[in-house]
């Protein structure tokens, strides 16, 4: 990038200090794109447009984990997870255990039961590698990433081990998710896309 490229850049994705970003300035960017999350002092944008299969089991399985979550516990989608003060990703699907707040922009980790993460090409590092690693070491229980095998979405499961609080895989699921946590939940995967 040139000179002459950063001028025409805006203002606001200029960093305010000379060690990036941090997670409260995420909420005082007057033109910022709707999805962006920071990741180690960095701005991320989703920069590829969503497609048609990523959008309906994001939608799908949002509602399958509403629908099932016992009273108290609610799953939402594009919200971000303040991790630490240079770290607030943009989770797909989040399901956590707080009041009801209307004017909420983010969650704390000790908020959130679990993280889903459904793999777009230009995601899938981040959801694979940079996510699962700062979600277990903020102590999200259980992470979920949806890939997509075929046009079937696969659910590969993972729960915190908290002797070395890490991730460790506790299946793969395609045709019929099921789990007991962080509550029972069984979905049919196939109908996410129905």
């Amino acid at each position: 990038m040139n000179a002459e490229d950063l001028a025409e850049l805006p203002e606001w994705m200029y960093p305010p200090r000379a060690e990036g970003w941090h997670a409260d300035d995420l909420d005082h960017l007057p033109d910022a794109p709707k999805h962006l999350e920071l990741i180690d002092g960095a701005l991320v944008f989703r920069l590829v447009p969503q497609t048609v299969w990523h959008s309906a089991v994001v939608s799908g399985l949002t509602l399958a984990l509403a629908t099932q979550a016992p009273p108290g516990i609610t799953a939402v989608h594009g919200m971000t997870i303040r991790v630490d003060r240079h770290n607030r990703p943009e989770a797909d699907i989040l399901v956590h255990a707080t009041p009801p707040d209307p004017d909420r922009t983010w969650f704390r980790p000790t908020d959130v039961l679990l993280v889903v993460e459904v793999v777009l090409p230009e995601s899938a590092h981040r959801d694979r590698t940079v996510k699962l690693r700062k979600y277990a070491e903020a102590g999200i229980p259980h992470y979920w990433i949806v890939d997509k095998e075929g046009s079937a979405p696969v659910v590969h499961a993972y729960e915190l081990d908290r002797q070395t609080g890490a991730y460790v895989p506790v299946g793969s699921f395609c045709g019929t998710l099921e789990r007991p946590v962080p509550f029972p939940i069984v979905v049919d995967l196939e109908e996410l896309l129905a």
